[in-house]
């Protein structure tokens, strides 16, 4: 039944079945952005009418020139690489240090997974406190190495650092519990062969639980840069509504929100949200690319 050829039947049949799904999907992801394509054309809209008078390239011609857009770009890639390669780093080195935990491992597991399941702006508040310049923990642990307070939130120099080790940390919980999953899932059969072979540990670790990861680290990635790129609920709670001291937090979902709620500019925030679908698309297609050679799929195939 499984190898059979598909019929007419059988595929309407499949149609219907996914039907509902195909119209969620439609209707809350195709559709806008479709809409939000169409709308970055726009050039002279009536707010009241609806009416589009004139449509080009207007707008993609404007956010390449504008300073501001230029430096949300910056500030969105430094972001990402700050914060996507730490936070796979650290949740991999967590995971491996609760695999080898028994004793009460479903309770670190559930106070490693708290913070991603904690509303961003509870977890703003308790950062603000922490990053405080005068009364701050993070401050007062510092001064107990001999360095002088520093202004997390109110200085251009620390204030997209302060966002990325929220970030960071905000981000820790679920990736933890998928590499947990990768991990628990290699066969142990492996390790029993290696420790045979007189591999070290770190050996181990090189050649055998990175590839066989590898599928689960892919994933995460793609799922990190994602929502780096989309970052903006942070910087808004952390921040008070403001892309930090100087625009130094200003990130393309930042100025496509200042553009579209408080400037009522609407083809520019549709043009700046298509440059980074494309972005995004670009560097997730790249990644598939990439992992056709380096990904080890469980199948015992590897794709090299």
């Amino acid at each position: 039944m499984i190898n059979s050829k598909p019929t007419i039947k059988s595929t309407l049949t499949a149609f219907l079945y996914l039907s509902p799904m195909l119209l969620i999907v439609g209707l809350f992801e195709l559709y806008p952005i479709l809409r939000s394509l169409l709308m970055s054309f726009w050039i002279k809209y009536n707010f009241y009418t609806g009416a589009v008078t004139k449509r080009g390239f207007d707008n993609f011609i404007y956010i390449f020139k504008d300073p501001i857009f230029q430096k949300s770009v910056l500030n969105t890639f430094i972001f990402v690489l700050i914060v996507v390669p730490l936070t796979i780093l650290i949740a991999l080195l967590i995971a491996l240090g609760l695999s080898k935990i028994k004793f009460l491992q479903g309770f670190f597991r559930t106070i490693y997974f708290l913070p991603f399941v904690t509303s961003t702006v509870a977890i703003s508040m308790v950062w603000s406190w922490i990053y405080n310049g005068n009364y701050g923990f993070l401050n007062w642990f510092l001064s107990l190495f001999g360095i002088h307070p520093i202004q997390w939130l109110s200085s251009p120099k620390y204030a997209l650092i302060s966002l990325a080790i929220m970030a960071i940390w905000q981000g820790l919980g679920f990736n933890i519990m998928l590499f947990l999953v990768a991990i628990n899932n290699v066969d142990p059969r492996y390790y029993k062969v290696a420790k045979l072979d007189g591999a070290s540990s770190f050996q181990t670790f090189l050649h055998i639980t990175v590839p066989l990861i590898s599928p689960m680290t892919l994933l995460i990635s793609i799922n990190a840069i994602i929502s780096s790129f989309k970052v903006f609920d942070s910087i808004f709670a952390l921040f008070g509504g403001r892309p930090g001291p100087a625009s130094s937090v200003n990130t393309i979902v930042f100025y496509l929100y200042q553009k579209f709620y408080q400037q009522n500019q609407y083809g520019v925030a549709a043009a700046s949200g298509v440059i980074l679908f494309f972005i995004i698309l670009i560097i997730t297609l790249f990644q598939m690319w990439f992992s056709k050679k380096h990904v080890y799929y469980t199948s015992g195939i590897n794709n090299k």
